[in-house]
């Protein structure tokens, strides 16, 4: 966007200069009236210059502030997805964790039951 508003302007200008030359060379007016013309002309057309680049720099600011709060938005939006699934994830796992526990209570129990009944097997024999 930028590159396209430098190549208008660019244009304008040279457009006006080329205008200018033209109007001096076919000037139906005495010398000091077309240079006094020309310099009204130059005048406003910078004029209307600034304005147009005062215009096109608000625009691009206010763009510019759309797009940063934008990908902020997307942003919290991504990090608040990925927090939840983390805390899914750490569930899931925490779960596991207990059953895994459980199961390993299950067996040492098992292990102790087995040693003792060896071991009344031994002394009873």
């Amino acid at each position: 966007m930028a590159s396209n508003s430098g190549q208008t302007l660019l244009a304008i200008l040279t457009g006006a200069a080329i205008g200018a030359g033209i109007g001096i060379l076919y000037a139906p007016d005495k010398g000091s009236k077309t240079r006094n013309k020309i310099s009204n002309e130059t005048a406003k057309r910078q004029k209307e210059l600034t304005k147009q680049l005062k215009k096109t720099s608000e625009a691009l600011g206010a763009k510019a502030k759309d797009t940063k709060l934008t990908l902020e938005q997307k942003l919290e939006s991504a990090i608040s997805s990925a927090s939840y699934k983390a805390d899914d994830v750490l569930s899931a796992l925490e779960g596991k964790l207990e059953t895994l526990r459980e199961k390993n209570a299950k067996l040492q129990r098992d292990n102790t039951v087995e040693k003792v009944k060896t071991s009344v097997k031994k002394a009873t024999s």
